[in-house]
C-alpha cells in the first residue's frame, strides 16, 4: 500500500511539473510571440471549436496517439483563455479550477455528503435537481444554444430524463417513431410534389428525427456517433468507386447509376 501511495505521489508530482511547464510557456508566448500576443478570447473561439472537432475525430477513429495530441491542443486553448482573462484581472486559472472543484463537490453529495445514489440514473437525477438549486430556471437551461441539432436533441432528452420525464419501455418509444413516420409520410402523400406544404413537412421530419434520437438514446446508442460512422463508411466506399472506376478509364460523372452500382457493391466488400 505504501509503495502504491509513493507511486501515486510521484505521478502527481510529474503531472504538476508538466502543467507548470505549460503555464510558463503560455506566459512566454503571450509576452514574446506576435501571434499569441494578438489573440483575444473572441479570436480563439473558432479555433477552439475546430480543435474540439479534431478531438472528436480522434475518439471516433480510436486513435490514442492522436487523441493524446488533441487533448493537449484543447488544454492549451483553455489555459490561453484563462491567461487572457487574468491580464484584465477578470479571473485567473486558479479561480477557474477552484470554481470547478467546488461545483464537482456540490454536485456529488453521494461522495462528499450524505445523499444516497447507487446507480448512474440516480446520480443524473440528483445532478439536475442540484442545477436548479444553483439558479438554473429550467432543467433545459444548460443546453448550449449553438450545439449541432442532433447533439442538442440528445442532450435535451437526457436532461428531461434526469428530471423524470421519459418513457418507461422501449416499445413505447418505437411506437412513437412509427407514429411520427406515418405523419411525415402523410405530408408527402400527394400526387404532385408541388402540392406538398414544405413547412409542415419540415416540421414532421424534425419530429421524426427527434423520435429516432430518442429511441437511440433509450437503447443506449449514441446517434451522433452512429451517424458519423455511417458518414465515414460512405466516404470510404465512394472514394473506392472513384479510384476503381478511374483505374478502368471511367468517370463517375459520365456513368449510369447501374454502372456505378457495380462499383458500389465491390466497395461494400472492400
Amino acid at each position: 500500500m505504501e509503495q502504491t501511495e509513493e507511486k501515486k505521489d510521484a505521478v502527481r508530482a510529474n503531472q504538476l511539473q508538466a502543467f507548470n511547464r505549460l503555464l510558463d510557456i503560455m506566459d512566454d508566448l503571450r509576452e514574446k510571440c506576435p501571434w499569441d500576443r494578438k489573440q483575444t478570447i473572441a479570436s480563439l473561439r473558432h479555433l477552439t471549436i475546430e480543435e474540439t472537432y479534431e478531438l472528436s475525430d480522434a475518439i471516433i477513429r480510436d486513435d490514442m496517439q492522436d487523441l493524446k495530441k488533441e487533448i493537449g491542443d484543447v488544454m492549451l486553448h483553455l489555459v490561453f483563455y484563462a491567461k487572457i482573462a487574468s491580464e484584465t484581472n477578470t479571473f485567473n486559472l486558479a479561480e477557474v479550477l477552484n470554481t470547478l472543484c467546488d461545483k464537482l463537490v456540490f454536485r456529488h453529495p453521494h461522495i462528499y455528503g450524505n445523499t444516497q445514489a447507487n446507480t448512474d440514473e440516480e446520480v443524473k437525477q440528483n445532478w439536475e435537481k442540484l442545477k436548479i438549486k444553483e439558479g438554473n430556471k429550467s432543467v433545459l437551461g444548460g443546453v448550449p444554444v449553438s450545439l449541432p441539432a442532433l447533439v442538442k436533441a440528445m442532450r435535451i432528452q437526457e436532461k428531461a430524463r434526469g428530471a423524470g420525464f421519459d418513457w418507461e419501455e422501449k416499445e413505447q418509444v418505437w411506437q412513437k417513431v412509427q407514429e411520427e413516420l406515418q405523419e411525415f409520410e402523410s405530408e408527402f402523400n400527394q400526387p404532385d410534389l408541388n402540392q406538398v406544404d414544405l413547412e409542415k413537412a419540415t416540421g414532421e421530419f424534425g419530429d421524426l428525427l427527434f423520435s429516432l434520437v430518442n429511441f437511440a438514446r433509450f437503447i443506449q446508442i449514441n446517434p451522433e456517433e452512429a451517424l458519423e460512422k455511417t458518414n465515414l463508411k460512405f466516404i470510404k466506399r465512394f472514394q473506392y468507386m472513384e479510384e476503381e472506376s478511374a483505374k478502368e478509364g471511367k468517370n463517375l460523372a459520365t456513368m449510369s447509376l447501374a454502372e456505378m452500382d457495380v462499383y458500389w457493391e465491390r466497395a461494400k466488400q472492400y
